[in-house]
């Protein structure tokens, strides 16, 4: 409980009250076996999450061809395929290989092309929308990620199953419903099982999982090369059906999350089986329900978390509402937007580059690490505001050369347009990873969650929008390279207008923020005058 809080008519002193979160350490300890194999169980479904988001890489990319006719005047590198006659050309692989060259989707337009992968980021935005408060209020962390991987495991068998582009299409919007929640259950399951001094180290494994799904796509892809996209939607789908069985009988419930239900039996049964600290010490359930029950949040904490998750919409009105706020929101929104397009559609956009499409998907892959250990090393020492233009500026102009290479049209200049894409998409990630250390910075506690989720939706719709743009970028890159370019170079200046946070203190409302940003204004202003 924040001093703030308490009533300021208070004997000093008297020892502060023990917290949930100090209770529950004390009796399980920080850190064990139990909780590390709980935290890796649960980190993993980050794995299955990769393999969905980024699985169109392969089975929607436009498959090659060649020429049959050699007297005709059919000739790959100039002559568009949609003026040829079909007996004049064919493709280099079975046209199984992608869904544009099984249902001949060649000649359609950019939208139906990239109609699959937006519908799935549409997907994705509806149910961050439907499901966010699921977790907090009545289904809990575990139950919440058991369906949500459920939900997608089955869309991605069914999508097996896909009779033409529509049907296709729908199963992949649910299949991003479903795994709209994925990552979000999963950090805060994995974080909630530990102390709190390990909260960070286990929170990155969800990164590394989700790292080693996207790593994992290109080698199962490359190892189904020239056989039926429908096969890797088959790989991907039953690790995943074993994955949800995994949970539902192995992954404990949150107890900091049942103690807020007042679900108390529960919890300390779960407490004992995850404890770190000598069994001899935990197995005494009458003690540690005697020390829970002093605790004042059963009844009173239940109702205490309600406006930060079923009301999370009364938030976004008080952010709406609040000039500085809207102001905030709005810039770290639109940057966010711009980094979507380049994260989402860079990876989407390596079958346009003159390079081998397993070995730059591979290379995709690694570049979270970096960008993650960046953040993790760095954070403390980088300006917020200056490290996201910058990353978002060196994205941007990397986009935009690669742009100016394929226009060039002189040589073969695959292995410098990979290494640009490289560093746009790592510019991308770490660009990411800063905007959300930023906005925990710039709102305080009452509507840190609803500004996080808002920035982190307007990332996915950028999504939305990356797979047309590719899809019209195989015809002319300014369409994909070059917008995604100028898309993140000029919305990340959206960040000049907005103050700068790095060592300073985190505000629990809406007036600390207020009171904290008009003395900001004055000291400036001193310092101009003087």
């Amino acid at each position: 409980m924040s001093e703030s809080t308490r009533p300021l008519l208070t004997d000093s002193s008297l020892p502060r009250p023990r917290s949930l979160d100090d209770t529950i350490e004390s009796y399980i300890g920080s850190f064990g076996w139990a909780q590390f194999l709980q935290a890796t169980l649960v980190s993993f479904s980050g794995v299955f999450d990769a393999q969905q988001t980024f699985i169109s890489v392969f089975t929607d990319f436009e498959p090659t061809w060649h020429c049959i006719e050699s007297d005709s005047i059919c000739h790959q590198a100039i002559s568009n395929i949609c003026i040829l006659p079909k007996t004049a050309w064919s493709w280099d692989f079975s046209p199984h290989v992608s869904v544009i060259s099984e249902w001949s989707l060649q000649c359609a337009g950019s939208f139906v092309k990239g109609l699959p992968e937006s519908s799935f980021f549409v997907g994705c935005l509806i149910g961050g929308l439907v499901l966010s408060t699921l977790a907090d209020s009545s289904l809990g962390r575990k139950n919440m990620l058991f369906l949500s991987c459920l939900l997608m495991s089955l869309s991605t068998m069914l999508t097996v199953f896909s009779p033409n582009i529509w049907v296709y299409a729908l199963l992949r919007f649910v299949n991003g419903f479903g795994r709209a929640t994925i990552g979000t259950c999963a950090l805060v399951l994995s974080t909630e099982l530990v102390g709190k001094k390990w909260r960070g180290r286990v929170g990155i494994m969800s990164f590394f999982g989700f790292m080693l799904g996207f790593l994992s796509l290109p080698m199962m892809a490359y190892i189904n090369r020239g056989n039926s996209w429908r096969i890797l939607y088959i790989w991907t789908s039953i690790p995943t059906i074993i994955y949800c069985v995994l949970v539902r009988f192995f992954v404990c419930e949150s107890p900091r999350w049942l103690f807020v239900r007042g679900r108390r039996e529960e919890a300390i049964s779960i407490l004992k089986r995850v404890a770190s600290i000598p069994s001899s010490d935990v197995n005494n359930g009458g003690a540690i329900s005697m020390s829970f029950s002093s605790l004042p949040f059963e009844e009173d904490e239940d109702e205490d978390e309600k406006p930060s998750s079923v009301n999370i919409y009364a938030a976004m009105k008080v952010l709406v509402q609040k000039r500085w706020a809207l102001k905030r929101l709005s810039a770290v929104m639109a940057v966010a937007f711009g980094i979507g397009l380049v994260y989402y559609g860079m990876p989407l956009a390596l079958s346009n580059l003159d390079f081998n499409i397993y070995i730059s998907a591979a290379f995709n892959a690694l570049m979270d690490l970096p960008a993650n250990l960046i953040t993790l090393f760095l954070v403390d020492k980088l300006s917020r505001r200056n490290a996201l233009i910058g990353f978002t500026a060196l994205g941007g102009v990397s986009s935009v050369l690669i742009f100016a290479l394929q226009k060039m049209r002189i040589g073969n200049h695959g292995e410098l347009q990979l290494a640009l894409e490289l560093i746009s998409y790592f510019s991308a990630c770490s660009a990411f990873n800063m905007e959300m250390i930023y906005t925990i910075e710039l709102f305080p506690t009452c509507v840190r969650n609803s500004a996080i989720a808002m920035a982190r939706q307007a990332l996915v719709l950028g999504g939305v929008f990356s797979p047309i743009m590719v899809a019209a970028g195989r015809k002319n890159g300014f369409w994909s390279f070059g917008l995604f370019g100028l898309a993140i170079g000029l919305l990340g200046l959206f960040a000049v207008g907005l103050p700068e946070t790095r060592g300073s203190d985190l505000c629990d409302t809406m007036d600390e923020e207020e009171c904290k940003d008009r003395r900001s204004n004055n000291d400036i202003a001193n310092s101009v005058i003087a």
